[in-house]
């Protein structure tokens, strides 16, 4: 999986590395016989866009969606540290995997192993490749945020969302995913509000005011959870947000 990323993240920001290859090392020789060494820009600019590749997993893929559900849903649950930041990263990332593996399927077979077999340029890689990915961005992306990023990059003569530019699209994409995350992270707070508040009403009845709520509905909350199968709801619910399993 990183191997493919690593290629397609190459073709993708370097259109102009054809197949032929780029010399990593050029070689100059001057006048009084010395040699010089330096490193093409080309082979520097690759590099530096391996760095791109976080960036590209989280905005351009169901990740960010994820994540913030899952840091909501433990705030809402009122566990600080627990699940620690590292598993819920980990959790977000190998389910962006799990939705994403059909796009990355196309991608890896239109373009990505093409590109290897040298069936096509790099250039011809790029525009197959960005496709799936496309599709897969526009089906998740509101028309209004899609409107109005258009709007702002000043393309107000598009006659249908397939015709929008990617640069366009990427915002508006993260744009509705947020508004999706935040509206399914809603949707999991309200039953342990509720149990927040029932807690406290029963404590401020009882006059223990002075004993704080969230202590005593925790372990309502956690045992609410388990009992519910409240993992098997998030993911089942995450996953199903993107259109698998319908």
């Amino acid at each position: 999986m990183i191997r493919f990323l690593i290629v397609l993240i190459s073709i993708g920001f370097f259109p102009y590395a054809g197949a032929e290859g780029i010399d990593a090392l050029s070689i100059t020789t001057n006048p009084d016989g010395s040699q010089e060494y330096s490193v093409t820009l080309q082979v520097l600019a690759i590099m530096t866009a391996l760095s791109f590749i976080p960036a590209a997993v989280i905005m351009m893929t169901s990740f960010t969606r994820i994540i913030v559900v899952l840091a909501i849903l433990r705030q809402a649950i009122g566990l600080q540290q627990t699940p620690s930041n590292q598993i819920l990263l980990g959790m977000s990332l190998f389910l962006t995997f799990f939705i994403m593996a059909p796009i990355f399927s196309q991608i890896h077979d239109k373009a990505v192993q093409p590109y290897l077999n040298e069936e096509m340029t790099s250039l011809q890689a790029l525009n197959q490749a960005k496709e799936p990915l496309k599709t897969f961005m526009l089906s998740q992306t509101r028309i209004k945020d899609l409107e109005t990023f258009a709007k702002i990059a000043g393309y107000d003569s598009l006659d249908k969302p397939e015709d929008t530019p990617f640069i366009v699209i990427i915002p508006a994409f993260v744009t509705s995913e947020l508004q999706t995350a935040f509206i399914i992270g809603f949707m999991f707070f309200i039953p342990f509000l509720i149990v927040d508040l029932v807690v406290a009403s029963v404590l401020m009845a009882m006059g223990m005011m002075m004993l704080s709520p969230m202590i005593v509905s925790l372990p309502f909350k956690i045992m609410l959870f388990v009992l519910v199968d409240g993992w098997g709801l998030v993911m089942g619910t995450l996953a199903r947000s993107f259109g698998l399993g319908t």
